[in-house]
């Protein structure tokens, strides 16, 4: 048998060369074992630093509308499933939302991004959201937002008001997606991703990992969003919150998780991969490795019902490794 780090410096050498790999080669990835995890992480570090240099880049979110979603995906805490005890709201006043964006900016923040909970939002939602993305653009910030299932009519308006990137994530693979979620189904979240390309706007896609998937499905979504040929991928980590039903899945391991930023990084080289929900608590000592196994991008400050870090502590760490924000 070859040795492992020899093929993976040929993966490697590969990528580097504008050479795609295959399914065959990510299989071979998620098999390695543990005790070669440093070659994997130091090829996957040459991958980013050819492709995405050594800008790290950062983004927000505003959890703009909490709660009451009918939706039953299993990981959320949100949804119609969840006994979770959670703030609940309506969509926050525009104001609120704009000065958030301002706190966000003044931490070196790039991009912003609403996010509201629910299948999709109401028209009269939709006019705030638009009104707000106009204001945020004109801070001089890249608006985002992760509304939901839209059409693209409700796109198309969010673009005309100055969105730039929209969020939909896959979450899994479309063979384990059923399991996590039943009111809605993967074609739903492609029409949608579709929509969002056909208006113009950049596409944000990815999804949650320790929810009880397989390598295989692993592979199967970074192949599906290597298809989509989507801008920015992020990847989560699950959380388990007590009252959803996967509260009593157990955190993946540190290792487990630069494991997958790494095959992540070698299926899409060129591509942002942004290193969002559950990384603190996930990773843990490992957590400053995320860059050096392929990361170029994380998602700062607080996420949707859960903590994350803050912005001086996620800068901190970016200049101490003699990376750039």
């Amino acid at each position: 048998m070859a040795d492992p780090a020899e093929a993976i410096k040929r993966l490697e050498k590969r990528i580097l060369s504008a050479s795609a790999i295959t399914r065959e080669d990510a299989a071979f990835i998620a098999r390695i074992p543990v005790r070669h995890l440093p070659a994997l992480i130091a090829s996957a570090n040459a991958i980013r630093s050819r492709f995405r240099g050594n800008r790290i880049r950062l983004c927000s979110i505003v959890n703009a509308k909490s709660g009451a979603c009918p939706e039953d995906c299993a990981f959320c805490a949100q949804s119609c499933r969840s006994k979770a005890h959670i703030t609940r709201y309506p969509l926050m006043e525009k104001e609120h939302i704009i000065e958030r964006a301002r706190e966000a900016k003044a931490f070196g923040v790039r991009r912003f991004s609403i996010v509201t909970g629910g299948r999709t939002v109401s028209r009269s939602d939709l006019v705030t959201i638009a009104e707000t993305i106009s204001a945020i653009k004109n801070l001089g910030l890249m608006p985002c937002a992760s509304l939901g299932l839209l059409d693209r009519e409700s796109l198309a308006i969010l673009k005309k008001a100055g969105l730039e990137r929209y969020h939909h994530n896959l979450e899994t693979s479309n063979r384990y997606f059923p399991k996590m979620c039943s009111t809605h189904s993967y074609a739903d979240k492609l029409r949608t991703i579709r929509s969002a390309r056909e208006v113009g706007l950049s596409l944000c896609v990815g999804g949650i990992f320790g929810l009880g998937e397989t390598w295989r499905d692993r592979i199967d979504m970074a192949f599906s969003l290597r298809e989509l040929d989507v801008d920015s991928v992020p990847i989560n980590f699950l959380i388990p919150i007590s009252g959803t039903p996967l509260g009593n899945k157990p955190l993946l391991m540190p290792l487990e998780a630069l494991k997958i930023i790494s095959l992540y990084r070698f299926v899409l080289p060129d591509k942002e991969i942004r290193i969002c929900g559950g990384r603190s608590q996930v990773l843990g000592d490992c957590h400053s490795m995320i860059f050096f196994a392929g990361a170029d991008a994380v998602m700062t400050g607080n996420y949707l019902t859960t903590p994350g870090r803050t912005p001086g502590d996620d800068i901190a760490l970016i200049q101490n490794l003699q990376l750039r924000v």
